[in-house]
């Protein structure tokens, strides 16, 4: 097998011969059709997340069809197409799991992070963490729900049932998340970096019924906010936009420091809230509601050996919409 290897941390990623992958128990082993490039790639890749795996294989969005089985799974799932979240091992017993809060379970595994994701041309994933997705889907279009999307929904989620949602950082979660707001009836407000003219207009395209600069005032108080670039100082910015007893959702696995703020921001029983992970529940939950908003992913797809490429215009922000994989 193929696959892009970060050996050090802040080094690029190198393509490598692998060995075959076993098929050990419990596990599957899934012959990889698209792999999207997720911001958390971005930090695993550059330090900002700490202790991976290393040397590592990346990737967290992976789409594929089963070709092996280990012992314990049942053969029927050779053949069928699957996605692979972040979320790739839980324990079971601790006290988070025991109480149906897998997410934060104690001593977890991510695939991508401290187990081999995707960005190569197989994958072994523990059979119990994979979606069994439609055979028909598309891979491409498909790989950005296994994590933006499901986040973006965790995140729609902890925000409360309100009808004006502020969006702060317009990338591939967002991208998916306006679409699902609007089958919904909410409306979005998109905060985009100062400048980005293409990132406003991208935003309006897919729905949203205004979209402004982070900074900016919108024409209404906001009942939630979901901040997913990773920029501390956007904390405050929601916070004041948002009215008496909505929600920030910091959105991401890593944030920069959140600023000093006056506490007047805070009061009026407004909340600051982080999303950590995803459950499976949430898988079953989101692909229903992914499918009944007919969601659409705008997509900029590199070759396994320019996975490089798509990680330099991530960080960049050369692209709208997600960037995917394709061995």
């Amino acid at each position: 097998m193929r696959a892009m290897v970060l050996e050090r941390v802040g080094r690029p990623l190198r393509l490598m011969e692998l060995p075959d992958p076993p098929t050990p128990h419990g596990q599957i082993v899934v012959k990889v059709e698209a792999c999207g490039v997720c911001r958390t790639d971005l930090h695993v890749c550059d330090g900002d997340l700490s202790k991976p795996k290393l040397p590592l294989v990346p990737g967290h969005e992976i789409v594929g069809s089963v070709i092996a089985t280990g012992e314990g799974v049942p053969i029927r799932l050779v053949g069928r197409k699957v996605g692979v979240p972040w979320l790739g091992h839980t324990c079971g017993h601790c006290a988070y799991c025991c109480e149906g809060r897998e997410n934060l379970c104690d001593e977890p595994g991510f695939t991508g992070y401290t187990i081999d994701g995707g960005f190569a041309t197989h994958a072994i994933v523990e059979a119990g963490y994979a979606f069994e997705l439609p055979d028909d889907a598309d891979p491409v279009a498909t790989a950005p729900l296994l994590c933006a999307g499901l986040i973006g929904w965790r995140s729609l989620k902890m925000a409360g049932e309100g009808r004006t949602i502020g969006i702060y950082g317009f990338g591939a979660a967002a991208h998916i998340l306006v679409q699902v707001c609007k089958h919904q009836g909410k409306s979005v407000y998109a905060f985009v970096r100062p400048g980005d003219e293409a990132g406003r207009k991208f935003a309006r395209d897919l729905g949203a019924v205004w979209a402004g600069y982070s900074g900016d005032t919108p024409p209404v108080q906001l009942d939630s906010a979901i901040i997913f670039a990773p920029a501390g100082e956007l904390v405050p910015m929601a916070l004041d936009v948002v009215r008496k007893g909505g929600t920030v959702v910091c959105g991401g696995i890593h944030m920069s420091d959140i600023p000093r703020m006056p506490y007047r921001l805070l009061w009026g029983e407004r909340r600051v809230v982080s999303v950590a992970n995803l459950t499976r529940k949430d898988g079953a939950e989101f692909f229903s509601i992914a499918k009944a908003a007919k969601v659409g992913c705008v997509t900029s797809t590199y070759a396994l050996e320019h996975a490089n490429d798509a990680l330099d215009d991530l960080r960049s922000g050369r692209f709208t919409g997600a960037a995917v994989i394709v061995p």
